[in-house]
């Protein structure tokens, strides 16, 4: 099959297979595994942040994150279509206590304009605004990238009004091999990120939290309540690494091969639109809403796995294991289809 679901499905590399077996390890919660400590300094240090914490997954850093800067009853500014709102369980509520301000913005962004709107005035009928959250790049957005001048701007308000900035980076690698920003520049924007290493980057699994050395002291206790604490995660945390070292640069491949769909989808009677394609998800409406599960099926019919994408929208992901056959193929049964 070929499945464009997400870049999550993506499998380990022989080469990193192999590094990640030879691995060194440790207890992680002692902070003695080698390669868990080896990962951290050189993502910290390739952001420019003063220390990084290793965690299982990109829920799991936003969480931590939430937690560390929002006390119960404050509130997170972010997008109604976030992930950290839309597909964490209600974890901001459960595990924070906090409320939460939604913001429309433009597919998946906001504006230092909208944000300043947003935040609350000192009165006691209102949640203190402790919080800004951004995602980049959008995934309900389609991959939209935001504009570093945005984010500047934004930082620079928050700074000012002593509200911390966070950054949901699940992708930010993909943005930043678009928007060509040095990640030391781009990673000095925010006071928190997360970054997911087993999407485009195609590690099996984990994510890293950044910080100031301050902030990942507070974090790690956190994700000891949370149960987060690994022993000997080297072996994961390896496969991270490697993919750090050796995986960025390809992601140009996946925007290339996601702009020859897209593409190819706007030509198509069936399709109503598509969103920009920026990197490397593709979102699609149809023409008739009706059908989108017999279009649905119809992929998985010809060996592709599609998903869907709430209403009337479809989603392809491009990732590690897509190679150009894949999207030759695709394009073949793109153009079979009828209205």
């Amino acid at each position: 099959m070929i499945d464009f679901r997400s870049d999550t499905v993506t499998k380990p590399t022989k080469e990193m297979l192999e590094f990640m077996f030879n691995a060194p390890l440790g207890d992680d919660v002692f902070q003695e595994d080698p390669t868990v400590n080896e990962l951290q300094r050189f993502v910290a240090a390739y952001f420019g942040k003063e220390e990084a914490l290793f965690c299982s997954s990109g829920t799991q850093t936003n969480q931590i994150a939430i937690n560390v800067h929002v006390k119960p009853g404050g509130e997170v500014i972010c997008h109604e279509e976030s992930h950290i709102y839309k597909y964490e369980g209600g974890g901001i509520a459960k595990n924070s206590g906090a409320s939460v301000r939604l913001l429309p913005g433009s597919r998946g962004r906001l504006t230092v304009t909208e944000i300043q709107k947003a935040v609350n005035t000192d009165d006691i009928h209102f949640p203190v605004t402790e919080l800004v959250s951004l995602e980049d790049t959008a995934n309900r957005g389609g991959g939209a990238v935001y504009d570093f001048e945005e984010i500047k701007k934004i930082s620079i308000f928050c700074k000012e009004k002593g509200i911390p900035l966070h950054l949901d980076g699940a992708r930010m690698m993909n943005a930043l091999e678009v928007n060509k920003v040095n990640p030391k520049v781009y990673a000095a924007q925010f006071d928190s990120i997360s970054i997911c290493l087993s999407k485009g980057l195609g590690a099996p699994v984990g994510s890293l939290l950044l910080g100031t050395k301050e902030f990942i002291r507070k974090a790690r206790r956190v994700r000891k309540v949370m149960g987060g604490g690994m022993r000997q995660a080297g072996i994961i945390a390896a496969g991270g690494l490697y993919a750090m070292q050796n995986h960025i640069e390809r992601l140009k491949e996946d925007r290339i091969r996601a702009a020859k769909i897209g593409e190819l989808l706007l030509q198509q009677n069936w399709v109503s639109d598509v969103f920009p394609v920026e990197t490397n998800i593709i979102v699609f409406s149809l023409t008739n809403e009706s059908h989108k599960m017999e279009i649905i099926q119809k992929f998985k019919e010809h060996g592709i796995l599609v998903s869907s994408f709430g209403e009337n929208m479809i989603r392809i992901v491009i990732h590690l294991d897509i190679t150009d056959h894949c999207i030759d193929e695709t394009c073949k049964v793109i153009s079979s289809f009828k209205n």
